[in-house]
């Protein structure tokens, strides 16, 4: 679920409980993990609600000073159905942070790693890259993306887009400032190299 970064801190602190979206269907479901920029949620009910019935306890959960300022900044089309989603802090683990510490890899890791690699790279209209960041990413940790995108004449946004589909497959963190080769990236180069 996207959030505006001024959301995060709540989020994480699990002050922000409640979100309003305008949508054509609901796109999010009741009962599943969400990830955020602040950590994973479990969204508890989504329901649709009249605007016009949204009060000041909603809004304080969502983040607002009151309802009308929190009906003023809902986006999107005024004619699609709003929903209210609840959601928690989640207490399971992000499976992507579990992944990335497993530097176990067996040959069935390694091809694998390789076989989604590989197909990152087909899907690519730049061409083959995964190997390359994370060749790049070892050499620079803790570099700004845009200087690493640079490095490989791309631009900085689809540079950060392919990094975030390395995370997700446990080989990369990201830290305040770039990324670093998470222990299972690490482990991987070192089987490869």
């Amino acid at each position: 679920m996207l959030f505006e970064k001024r959301f995060w801190p709540g989020i994480a602190d699990g002050s922000i409980t409640v979100t309003f979206r305008r949508w054509k269907k609901p796109q999010v479901v009741a009962g599943r993990p969400y990830r955020t920029p602040a950590g994973i949620v479990d969204v508890v009910a989504v329901d649709v609600v009249d605007p016009a019935d949204i009060d000041d306890d909603d809004a304080r959960a969502a983040g607002y000073a009151d309802a009308s300022t929190l009906v003023t900044d809902l986006r999107g089309d005024a004619s699609r159905a709003t929903y209210r989603i609840e959601f928690r802090r989640s207490e399971a683990p992000d499976p992507r942070a579990e992944l990335a510490a497993s530097a176990e890899l067996d040959d069935g890791a390694l091809a694998e790693i390789d076989r989604r690699l590989d197909r990152l790279d087909r899907a690519s209209g730049d061409g083959a890259w995964t190997r390359v960041t994370l060749e790049l990413i070892a050499a620079h940790p803790a570099r700004r993306a845009g200087d690493l995108a640079e490095m490989v004449g791309r631009e900085r946004a689809p540079f950060k887009l392919d990094v975030r589909k390395l995370k997700n497959l446990g080989l990369t963190e990201s830290l305040q400032v770039g990324y670093r080769l998470s222990p299972r990236g690490r482990a991987y180069l070192d089987r490869r190299r």
